[in-house]
Formats: C-alpha cells, structure tokens, sequence
C-alpha cells in the first residue's frame, strides 16, 4: 500500500507524491483553506486544484499557512476547456498563479484535450497550440 511519502519519477526526473489530496467540490474560503490547511499537517504534500474547482484561491492562502516550504509541496491545477489554445493558456495560466499566490506549478494540466465532436478539424490545432504554450512555461521554469 502506497503511503503519503512515497514519491513517484517523472521522465523529467521531479518526484511526484503518489497520493495527493484533491479539492474537488471544495468551497473556496474557509472550508478549502482548512481543509487544504488540515491535509498538509496530515502529512499530504501533493495538493490538486483546478481553475474549474473555483477554489485556487483558498488553496493558495492556505499555502501561505502552512508552515511547510513550497519546495517541499508538489501542487497541480488545470487548465479549463474553454481556455485552451496558446494565448489562452498563457492568460488563464498568469490568473491561476496569481490565484495560487505562487511563483511556479509542480504540474499544470489540460482539464482534458479538444476532441473532434465538439471542434472538428481544429481539435488538433487547438491542442497543439496549447501544448506550445505548456512547452514555453516548462523551458521557462514555471511548470
């Protein structure tokens, strides 16, 4: 059984703690800063959030309490669908991190890819445009 410490290695080489504590359904303000708050002191030091949850705000000022070092945390959150494409993701990206109050992400993803049922032919386009904007944030030490 896999505990709280245990840590996972990317083909980037970062470590990613297989368990991780997701705010899903999490109320942003109280309820998610001390939820958030409650996790890290149990040990949690992967926390996953996403601009969808509309809660990236508690998370980060629960971060800001917690008396662990942001080195030792390994947060995620996610773009949102209607965010994708490359000037998008690099807008929706700044707002996540101003949200988070935090200066980089341990992992950022897609919510989930564009498909050809909602988008036809530009399906491709648009993710590929979004992996270009996820590329330019990993090369600049930001995700």
């Amino acid at each position: 059984m896999k505990k709280l410490t245990d840590v996972f290695t990317l083909a980037n080489g970062v470590g990613i703690p297989c368990v991780g504590f997701g705010t899903w359904q999490t109320p942003d303000g109280e309820t998610c800063i001390n939820s958030v708050k409650a996790a890290v002191e149990a040990g949690y030091r992967h926390i996953d959030t996403a601009y969808v949850y509309g809660n990236e705000g508690g998370v980060g000022e629960a971060l800001k309490q917690c008396d662990v070092k942001r080195e030792d945390l390994f947060i995620t959150t996610k773009l949102w669908n209607k965010h994708r494409g490359y000037d998008n993701t690099l807008k929706y990206f700044e707002r996540s991190m101003s949200k988070l109050g935090l200066e980089y992400l341990d992992l950022y993803l897609i919510h989930w890819p564009a498909n050809e049922l909602q988008f036809g032919d530009d399906a491709k386009k648009i993710n590929a445009d979004t992996w270009k904007a996820f590329e330019k944030l990993y090369e600049e030490g930001r995700i």
